[in-house]
């Protein structure tokens, strides 16, 4: 009877007991699993501010995916950045679009239209056959160890006044094969500049551009526009080339000086005059100084 009266209690309060709800530890742990870290950090500051009733569970749920897409846009943008578009010449690195090398930089047929960006350390910068039509002060304002440029074949025009006036360790200075009208104020410490090949004519070249280059040696300016010889040529020449220009007559005073016979140019090595509208010949008294005949025609 006891036994019939026990078992009777057992039905009537087992439909009575229900499990306990999950803790919020391990609804945490259901709703995790199989996220990575990042949701696991998303989901776990969600669940500490809602209540987990249906409602709130699906809310929570709509966010993750929310979450879950931000995420893995988030990854992907971090992760696979896409490819910028290819960078003009002049928009890329020097020392990438150049060679960089012991502070020398070569530029060489790279179709650059400007000088580039150069390494401050630069004293050498050889940027042949290009696409420059313009040297400007900016150019070369922060580099003022450069003691050689090189710019033989470009399409150079024009160059400021100012371009060279703080390079005074500059020695050599290449201009050639360019579309040149005129010279530009040049350095003081100059041995070698090169012009040749350019449209350049006489009033193109002020009176004192060479007077004051006293350490000047090299000069040329052949095959150019020239109706005569630059004024004021330093003593320090060796070697003067003025070939196939347009040069028609030549004073007692262009190498020698009219009022000094006991004057002598022994430094001069070779004067090249061929090529020009004019007999030498007809001038015997502008050479008396010199230890060698220029170099043209005499009859």
């Amino acid at each position: 009877m006891k036994t019939l009266k026990s078992t009777l209690l057992l039905f009537l309060f087992v439909p009575l007991i229900k499990p306990a709800p999950p803790s919020q530890q391990d609804s945490r742990i259901i709703y995790d699993y199989g996220t990575d870290n990042f949701e696991e950090s998303l989901f776990s500051r969600d669940y500490e501010d809602k209540s987990l009733d249906g409602k709130s569970i699906k809310e929570k749920e709509t966010m993750i995916i929310i979450s879950d897409e931000k995420g893995f846009q988030l990854q992907k943008d971090e992760s696979i950045k896409p490819l910028s578009p290819k960078k003009e010449n002049d928009e890329m690195p020097t020392c990438l679009l150049c060679v960089c090398l012991s502070g020398s930089v070569y530029c060489e047929e790279v179709d650059i239209d400007a000088v580039p960006p150069l390494p401050k350390e630069s004293a050498y910068l050889y940027a042949r056959f290009n696409k420059i039509k313009k040297l400007t002060a900016k150019d070369f304002a922060d580099i003022p160890n450069l003691r050689r440029l090189d710019f033989t074949g470009n399409l150079i025009e024009d160059i400021e006044d100012g371009t060279f006036s703080k390079l005074s360790l500059l020695e050599e200075l290449t201009l050639a094969e360019n579309q040149l009208l005129k010279l530009p104020v040049l350095p003081p410490k100059l041995t070698l500049f090169n012009a040749k090949y350019n449209k350049i004519k006489s009033r193109g070249i002020k009176a004192n551009t060479f007077k004051k280059l006293n350490n000047l040696s090299f000069l040329y300016l052949d095959h150019n526009a020239l109706e005569s010889v630059p004024l004021n040529l330093p003593e320090s020449l060796r070697v003067i080339h003025l070939q196939f220009n347009n040069i028609t007559s030549i004073t007692d005073d262009t190498f020698c000086k009219a009022n000094d016979t006991s004057y002598i140019r022994d430094r001069i090595e070779e004067i090249r005059l061929e090529g020009n509208p004019i007999i030498l010949g007809k001038h015997p008294n502008s050479f008396i100084c010199l230890k060698r005949l220029p170099v043209g025609s005499y009859i």
